[in-house]
């Protein structure tokens, strides 16, 4: 088995009842990714990311929250 701490940043309530959770994974090699969990119903999605990775989804969905101008 491999050992790894385990540190919960955030649990967000999703519509529809969905949840989703951001953790921070540290692996006894020093290894450090960022995980997140989904959960919908019983089904659960878990992805790690590296940090590059964790930071282009981070900015891919800032800019998809963020509202366009219009053109006027």
């Amino acid at each position: 088995m491999v050992d790894e701490t385990v540190t919960e940043l955030a649990m967000l309530e999703l519509p529809f009842g969905r949840r989703a959770s951001v953790r921070e994974v540290k692996f006894e090699s020093g290894l450090r990714m960022v995980r997140l969990v989904l959960r919908e119903g019983r089904r659960i999605t878990q992805v790690d990311m590296d940090e590059p990775s964790a930071r282009e989804l981070g900015r891919i969905l800032i800019e998809s929250a963020t509202p366009k101008s219009e053109p006027g």
